[in-house]
């Protein structure tokens, strides 16, 4: 059977190292859909397992990227797409596992992507620089609420698409958002973490990031081209470290600031999954994890 097992949730649940469990037990291969990690070079902010982590499962869609490059769903969802039909000519599972609630729709569910038209692009992303987003996401909210609702006033990349769809197709953007429609036979499963577990993992993560290297990583990153990068410089706490790097705060600030900018995230990423009522969730309070994946698994084969 052709099937697709998607591990979502929010950052810092565990969805990794599950993905990699699920892969051993079922003769899978992982494709990444944090977006994050399509990013070459940024593997401690971004928790990457390393190569002994993914012991010996490959994973796909990883470091693809220059920080240079915008993220782009609908290349993403072109290269997810190839890569699960090819693990299924070779009888392999695909696994996809990630965070990133709009790649992950992108890459299973009925979702098409409008063009893009350059001048209109320029004309916004210009007007982004000059004005803020603020000013540009009050104007999505007189001509599409829903989706100046569903993004962040801060969030200028996708305010100004947002906006050039509703120019360039006369539509909402909300309109072309995916539908739940599956484009493969799919089983999703969350990963439930209890809020103050969570925020503590979450702590504990980014002392880890910053005993890692975090702060050396950025740096290196920058040489190259990171603050120029309109998504990859948004990266948590890329952005935090890139603000002190340039002296707009302290380390300690910044790294503060990542601890509180990844919780605000992980409830932003719960809150999109939770919307999804294909999502079967499980419990880290409950027996092994990996354990309970399989056996929702055979179920879903039974049923």
């Amino acid at each position: 059977m052709n099937r697709v097992i998607a591990v979502v949730g929010p950052t810092a649940a565990g969805k990794s190292d599950l993905g990699v469990a699920l892969a051993q037990a079922l003769g899978g291969e992982v494709i990444n859909a944090d977006s994050m990690q399509l990013y070459r070079g940024m593997d401690i902010g971004t928790a990457k397992l390393t190569h002994e982590e993914r012991l010996g499962i490959p994973h796909h869609l990883l470091d693809i990227w220059h920080v240079t490059e915008a993220a782009n769903v609908a290349d993403y969802q072109r290269l997810a797409r190839t890569e699960i039909d090819r693990l299924h000519a070779a009888g392999r599972v695909p696994v996809l596992v990630g965070g990133s609630g709009l790649y992950v729709r992108a890459a299973l569910d009925v979702m098409e992507f409008p063009g893009t038209d350059p001048e209109v692009r320029a004309r916004l992303e210009a007007e982004l620089d000059m004005r803020g987003p603020g000013a540009l996401h009050a104007r999505l909210a007189a001509v599409d609420p829903e989706a100046a609702r569903a993004i962040l006033p801060s969030n200028g990349r996708r305010i100004v698409r947002a906006l050039e769809v509703v120019e360039i197709t006369g539509r909402p953007f909300t309109a072309n958002l995916p539908s739940h429609e599956s484009v493969y036979d799919t089983v999703q499963i969350g990963v439930d973490v209890p809020r103050p577990e969570l925020d503590e993992r979450i702590a504990l993560r980014v002392d880890r990031m910053w005993e890692a290297g975090l702060v050396a990583e950025v740096r290196a990153l920058e040489a190259v081209g990171l603050r120029e990068g309109r998504t990859a410089s948004r990266a948590l706490g890329y952005q935090q470290v890139l603000a002190a790097l340039g002296d707009d705060c302290t380390e300690q600030e910044a790294r503060a600031e990542t601890v509180r900018a990844t919780k605000r995230f992980a409830r932003r990423q719960d809150s999109w999954f939770r919307r999804d009522r294909r999502v079967h969730w499980l419990s880290t309070r409950g027996p092994e994890l990996a354990d309970q994946a399989l056996m929702l698994l055979q179920e879903a084969v039974t049923a």
